[in-house]
């Protein structure tokens, strides 16, 4: 019973229920399920675009089949990655200036005229790869504006919780855009245009719904100050957190809040592109933000994770598995397992068990995977009749264990680091520069797949991720510090010391939410100790 009281997932129960009454209401649920839905377009899409050129009638009308055609289906697969990238760098200029509300508004808006065009192309692969490169653009500037604006508006004990709905979101339509193409496949004539469109156009759903929801829902309180709405900022926060104006924990969060907003323009001026973009690059403890964000992406790409999900159906048939309809329905199997795992990474690991905790089981898990389907592929590339039905059976479980080390690890984290270790100033920026490289890595990534499979006889590609993960691991442990339960404006503390400090500094004591609350018994202490560190040049 006493192990149970002082274990992470006890800490982090006790500290949701000393929250003040009401602070989850409806208002901020509804808020944060609106910008999580940002995360649909971008599963929908993985979800759907591989099982469509599976389709009879889209490759009799397009003129392309997987096994004829690799290089046309490589391009319609990871196109939208490459527009994605663009989109997302691009977003920077939008966000800051428009907002978190009217830039979602937008980028939905991009994304379902990329379907529209992707439904009525008819045939015209050139009229394909447009849509798909519009489409990219709204996808990719959905997944800084989303995360950012959920990791904003939550509250410190519950951000990575709530963060991981944009991923539960996006797990959510990957499955439903899957199992749409499956029961096109086996109820649609495979003569009929109607086979492939439906896939493409019901993802219009999803814009639409965020779009309305938007207008009866909030801004980022952050944003509002940032632009010098304070009043109006207080309001919102006031709402969202549901608690009166004079509530000790509202002014508390609202007074660090808009401290260090004062700080940050005082200290670094205007918000011009300029005078952001600088003190991205020309400040240590932002540069340190940098390369942790994009490494972490980096690292989540030659995992090898985004390799089995876009080509997945190819995937089962390398291991065995010859059915069109039996690929297409595992694949749908693939993004639930994907999504049940990442329900628990939201609600039992990373809030709970800690971010980085959560990484080294991910991570773990994802190598142990790879390295059963190498051993597996060596023998059965080879010799496919000396491989029993078991260790067939195996290779495809493992596969579906694989989901839980993503969802776990390298799928959800870098997407919350990419939302919270930014200074109010530069978050967008900062989620814009590496959701750029991840996407841009994505791209490369996907298209690189088929080559690397044919080019390391199958089994050899899974060894190349097992490699990766190791140097994941080591990663992780060196250079990646906790951040559960840290108030957004105390995340300074962690990079403004020395490198080899950063993960002592985030021992904070206390219960998770502490800092928010002004409580933490080591908070100065760590911050004496890294300060002696910059003083001494460090």
């Amino acid at each position: 019973m006493g192990i149970f009281t002082n274990s992470p997932l006890a800490k982090y129960v006790k500290s949701v229920k000393e929250a003040p009454k009401g602070i989850y209401n409806h208002q901020l649920m509804l808020t944060v399920i609106m910008y999580a839905l940002a995360g649909m377009p971008k599963g929908w899409d993985e979800g759907t675009t591989a099982s469509v050129t599976q389709l009879k009638s889209f490759q009799r009308h397009f003129g392309v089949t997987p096994k004829n055609h690799p290089e046309q289906i490589s391009n319609i697969v990871s196109f939208v990655n490459l527009t994605a990238g663009i989109g997302a760098l691009l977003s920077f200029f939008l966000n800051d200036r428009l907002g978190r509300i009217w830039s979602y508004r937008l980028y939905m808006a991009i994304y379902a005229l990329g379907n529209i065009i992707e439904t009525f192309s008819y045939g015209s692969l050139p009229a394909l790869y447009v849509g798909r490169l519009v489409a990219g653009a709204g996808i990719g500037s959905l997944t800084v504006v989303g995360p950012m604006a959920i990791v904003e508006i939550a509250p410190t004990t519950t951000r990575g919780l709530m963060t991981l709905w944009f991923n539960v979101c996006m797990l959510s339509s990957q499955m439903i855009g899957i199992f749409i193409v499956f029961g096109c496949n086996v109820h649609v004539n495979p003569t009929s245009r109607l086979q492939y469109q439906i896939p493409f156009f019901v993802q219009c759903f999803v814009p639409a719904i965020g779009v309305v929801m938007s207008f009866f829902l909030h801004e980022s309180p952050r944003w509002l100050c940032l632009r010098g709405r304070t009043d109006e900022a207080l309001r919102t926060l006031t709402i969202l957190r549901g608690l009166p104006s004079d509530h000790a924990y509202l002014l508390a969060e609202w007074d660090m809040m808009s401290t260090q907003v004062a700080r940050e323009q005082s200290e670094f001026g205007d918000m011009s592109s300029g005078s952001i973009i600088r003190e991205t690059f020309c400040v240590r403890s932002n540069l340190r933000r940098v390369q942790l964000t994009i490494v972490a992406y980096i690292l989540a790409q030659f995992s090898g994770a985004n390799s089995v999900t876009n080509y997945l159906p190819e995937i089962f048939g390398i291991i065995g598995v010859r059915s069109t309809n039996v690929k297409v329905y595992a694949s749908g199997l693939y993004a639930l397992a994907k999504l049940v795992c990442c329900l628990a990474a939201s609600l039992f690991f990373v809030d709970a068990l800690g971010r980085r905790k959560s990484l080294f089981v991910g991570i773990t898990v994802q190598m142990l995977c790879h390295s059963y389907l190498a051993g597996y592929l060596n023998f059965f590339v080879r010799n496919e009749d000396s491989v029993t039905t078991g260790a067939s059976d195996m290779a495809i479980g493992v596969i579906y264990i694989h989901a839980f080390g993503w969802a776990v690890g390298l799928y959800t984290l870098p997407y919350l680091f990419g939302a919270e270790l930014w200074p109010n100033r530069i978050r967008s920026f900062g989620g814009a520069l590496s959701q750029g490289f991840h996407w841009l890595f994505y791209f490369g990534i996907t298209k690189a797949t088929p080559a690397l499979l044919n080019a390391m006889n199958q089994w050899g590609a899974f060894v190349f991720f097992v490699a990766w993960c190791v140097v994941a691991l080591i990663y992780s442990y060196i250079m990646v510090p906790e951040t559960a339960g840290r108030a957004l404006e105390n995340m300074d503390a962690l990079f403004e010391g020395p490198w080899w400090a950063m993960r002592k500094a985030a021992k904070v004591s206390g219960n998770l939410g502490d800092e928010e609350n002004g409580k933490g018994e080591k908070g100065e202490e760590m911050r004496i100790e890294i300060e002696g560190g910059k003083k001494g040049g460090v």
